[in-house]
């Protein structure tokens, strides 16, 4: 896609209205295929929650006419919804092997308008016909390890986290490399502060991954900088909004909420991205955010286009794997440490930590990509970029949290991710004014800190 406007229709009303319908009861989980500490910890329990795993269709698409992105966004919509509805059904008690075969039947059609969209519009068969079937599985049920079973039950809380999925960080050891800065590295910065949510502008969309789709992530998002951002949002409402950015800087910064596990009805508890989609207790709001631009340790950076979409990490990394697992957690005074499969337990006074590295090679044509990966790349090893993208500034994103030793806390997921920390993730919108990126651009390039 090149760097045109990226409008999208809006969805009809009815869909929109079975999204709403569909969402997942309380109580359904997911697990990935294959994942032996999950079948581990269900096993010692002796108590396991039946879940379901399909494959991710949106992954796997690598070219999208723009003619037909209205269309095949729907059907991916839809696919998410199908699941969710399968979810609902299942923690009602209907029959696993009864609820597997409707689900392959309802995926294969979705699927095939999918695949029937890309090819009117001029683009290639993709290969999706054999992602239509999904696996039943089992993972551990958070009643186990729920400090609080009851309190658990009461808010539909079976959907993880588990214990394993904690880890005091004083017991990691430093992990942190980073690459030798080599002749010509530019090691100058450019910030913006944009706040820490203090607007409260929150909701469950997905303007990138599922735009014109009301709870397109079935989780909810904290958002700073441009203050419009939702699934309609287009370039030219992005561009004509305000901004929680102090030097000007109209980009959209967004990611999933944080919540204590504590029994307590948030105000969205019965709401879509909230309570109907098995996200529960204290939206935490961030002590600090951090927005940092950075280099190359190789040499200069380029401008980014205006309105590039760049996604670092995978909200479904649970059920896809880890290769675009990318985000990372760990707490003040310990970030040498980084964990990716893990919560850290932090000591008493130092705070959690959530870091974002984006994807700082850009492949110099497009403000995105089919899957919403393939556009953008990170540096090798050497802080390289491979044949035929440029280096651009890498956004670095660093929030934190004050959290009590001990108390448990769970990022927002797709219900079906247990909210395994493995899935956080990050979203940005670049949408800099031309004369605020160039201003980026020279600090960085300039050995400079700008704020």
């Amino acid at each position: 896609m090149s760097q045109q406007d990226h409008r999208r229709p809006r969805l009809s009303k009815k869909l929109v209205a079975v999204t709403s319908a569909l969402l997942l009861g309380a109580g359904a989980v997911a697990v990935i295929a294959g994942n032996a500490s999950a079948g581990q910890d269900a096993s010692r329990t002796g108590r396991a929650t039946a879940t379901i795993d399909c494959p991710d269709v949106g992954d796997k698409l690598t070219s999208v006419p723009e003619q037909a992105r209205a269309e095949v966004d729907r059907n991916l919509a839809e696919l998410d919804v199908q699941v969710a509805d399968a979810y609902r059904r299942l923690s009602g008690g209907t029959s696993k092997e009864s609820l597997l075969g409707e689900l392959r039947q309802q995926r294969g059609s979705t699927i095939g308008r999918v695949s029937d969209a890309i090819v009117r519009s001029g683009g290639g068969r993709q290969g999706l016909d054999g992602l239509s079937g999904c696996a039943m599985k089992e993972a551990p049920s958070e009643e186990d390890t729920a400090a609080d079973p009851a309190a658990a039950r009461s808010l539909g809380q079976k959907g993880g986290p588990a214990r394993s999925d904690f880890v005091a960080i004083g017991k990691v050891k430093p992990n942190v490399r980073t690459p030798a800065p080599q002749r010509g590295a530019t090691n100058g910065s450019f910030s913006s502060e944009c706040g820490r949510n203090e607007n409260g502008h929150f909701n469950p969309d997905n303007v990138i991954v599922a735009p014109g789709v009301s709870n397109g992530a079935h989780h909810m998002h904290d958002y700073v900088g441009n203050k419009s951002t939702d699934a309609f949002s287009t370039n030219d409402s992005l561009a004509a909004s305000g901004t929680t950015c102090g030097n000007g800087d109209q980009s959209t910064y967004y990611w999933p909420v944080l919540r204590l596990r504590d029994g307590k009805a948030e105000r969205d508890a019965k709401a879509p991205g909230g309570g109907q989609d098995a996200n529960v207790g204290t939206i935490l709001r961030p002590k600090t955010v951090t927005t940092t631009f950075k280099g190359s340790p190789v040499g200069q950076v380029k401008a980014m286009p205006r309105f590039l979409r760049i996604i670092t990490g995978d909200a479904k990394a649970f059920a896809n794997g880890t290769a675009n697992a990318n985000a990372s957690w760990s707490c003040t005074g310990f970030e040498d440490r980084q964990l990716k499969d893990k919560y850290p337990v932090c000591p008493k006074g130092s705070d959690v930590v959530r870091t974002f590295t984006f994807q700082s090679c850009w492949d110099g044509r497009n403000t995105d990509s089919a899957n919403h990966r393939t556009h953008m790349a990170f540096p090798d090893g050497n802080g390289r970029c491979k044949k035929g993208f440029t280096a651009v500034p890498q956004l670095v994103q660093r929030i934190t949290y004050g959290v009590a030793p001990g108390a448990r806390f769970a990022v927002d997921s797709f219900p079906e991710q247990l909210h395994k920390p493995v899935t956080d993730h990050g979203d940005f919108i670049n949408v800099m004014s031309n004369g605020l990126m160039r201003k980026a651009v020279d600090c960085i390039n300039g050995g400079r800190t700008c704020r």
